[in-house]
């Protein structure tokens, strides 16, 4: 029988940052995945300074060795309509990144910090025990994360336990893949600014992300309905146009999340809580999952370290309220925005986009780079709680 006071299930963002929190702060941690890493993962991958503050990351350490593709401005419009491009000064306004390289690089900073590391061992099921759970029926635990994306079973586990069900799934489709001479001569996407292309029905929206040497395509709608078309449209738009190259891999891969305010899992159980997309916490406008990963991981960081080994419900509750005073309260139904009129809706969208002032003010920084909103601090041994002062509005 293995035991440990802290399992997370899930070595994304959420649960690596999670792990090392708690390992600075002395506590026993373990982390399983399923996967050996450096594994593959599908994401658009960007990280905005909010991130590389909150994970107190050294963008020049970061850099040796791995891609951090500096952007300085976007290309935004609807598929098929004029575009804007967006200017920020010069600024970096966020970073490119590979998952594949960014989550194993703060895995490993987890182990550095005190966590032990199970990989290539998944979650199979999981009961009560005690005062605790029993994993797998080897592992006991006295407080058990899920950690592991949209499709965690221990956000399986919970909801269920809570009878609720999920509610409106964002549905994407991408691609990443290194370019040869060839392909980068024919790609005129301009590393320094990605490119966003809302879909004429506003419920999705398409990106072309340059990386150095790596081009990463793709899709995501509310919508889920002909996602393989609506992408094609997108690929055929961006090569007749000249973006990318006319040959490019044709095998997309697939994921799915939730978008914050509609997502109906709960954030905690018995002895357990959930962070990053297990929990559903995406934004709503950009569907951008990694900066809500680490921020519910250092909330849940801080909860966890000040509840000093009580995980029942009433230690565990903070947490909850931490996160509604960070991303607000949670819809259930549709918000004004969703209940015009799909034509006034496209009307108006179409004429908001090609003004310079609102791609760069609402899309750019509002949206997709939540500039309004301050980086949480980082839950050290020494240092303040998360977020206690410069919270911005919540998101």
């Amino acid at each position: 029988m293995r035991r440990v006071e802290v399992l997370i299930v899930g070595g994304g963002p959420a649960g690596s940052t999670l792990a090392r929190s708690l390992g600075q702060g002395g506590l026993e941690v373990a982390l399983m995945d399923r996967a050996l890493f450096p594994r593959d993962k599908v994401c658009a991958g960007w990280i905005t300074p909010a991130v590389v503050q909150e994970l107190e990351l050294n963008p020049s350490d970061y850099a040796d060795g791995r891609i951090l593709q500096p952007i300085t401005g976007f290309r935004i419009g609807m598929l098929g309509d004029t575009v804007v491009d967006t200017d920020h000064g010069g600024e970096v306004v966020s970073y490119g990144i590979r998952r594949r390289e960014f989550d194993h690089y703060l895995l490993q900073r987890a182990e550095e910090a005190g966590a032990v590391l199970w990989q290539q061992e998944g979650f199979r099921d999981a009961r009560p025990e005690g005062e605790g759970w029993l994993v797998n029926g080897e592992i006991h635990c006295r407080l058990l994360i899920g950690a592991g994306g949209h499709f965690c079973p221990v956000a399986r586990l919970l909801a269920r336990n809570a009878g609720e069900r999920d509610g409106a799934v964002v549905a994407a489709q991408e691609i990443e893949f290194a370019l040869s001479p060839e392909q980068a001569a024919g790609c005129a996407v301009d590393p320094l600014r990605p490119e966003l292309y809302f879909s004429p029905d506003l419920a999705g929206y398409g990106w072309v992300f340059r990386k150095g040497d790596w081009l990463n395509i793709g899709l995501g709608r509310e919508d889920r309905h002909g996602l393989s078309g609506h992408l094609r449209d997108l690929v055929r738009t961006l090569q007749s146009r000249g973006r990318i190259p006319d040959q490019i891999p044709d095998r997309f891969h697939g994921h799915a999340y939730l978008l914050y305010p509609h997502a109906r899992r709960p954030l905690t159980g018995r002895r357990a809580l959930l962070i990053g997309d297990a929990a559903g916490l995406a934004y709503p406008q950009s569907g951008e999952g990694i900066r809500p990963a680490v921020e519910s991981a250092l909330l849940a960081a801080e909860t966890i370290v000040a509840a000093a080994g009580d995980y029942g419900e009433t230690a565990l509750a903070p947490y909850g309220e931490r996160m509604v005073e960070r991303f607000g309260r949670r819809r259930p139904g549709p918000g004004w925005l969703e209940r015009l009129p799909a034509g006034i809706k496209r009307s108006l969208a179409r004429r908001l986009m090609h003004q310079p002032w609102f791609a760069r003010r609402i899309i750019a920084e509002r949206w997709f780079l939540h500039r309004q909103q301050a980086p949480l601090a980082a839950v050290l041994p020494g240092k303040p709680p998360v977020g206690r002062e410069g919270d911005g509005d919540p998101a």
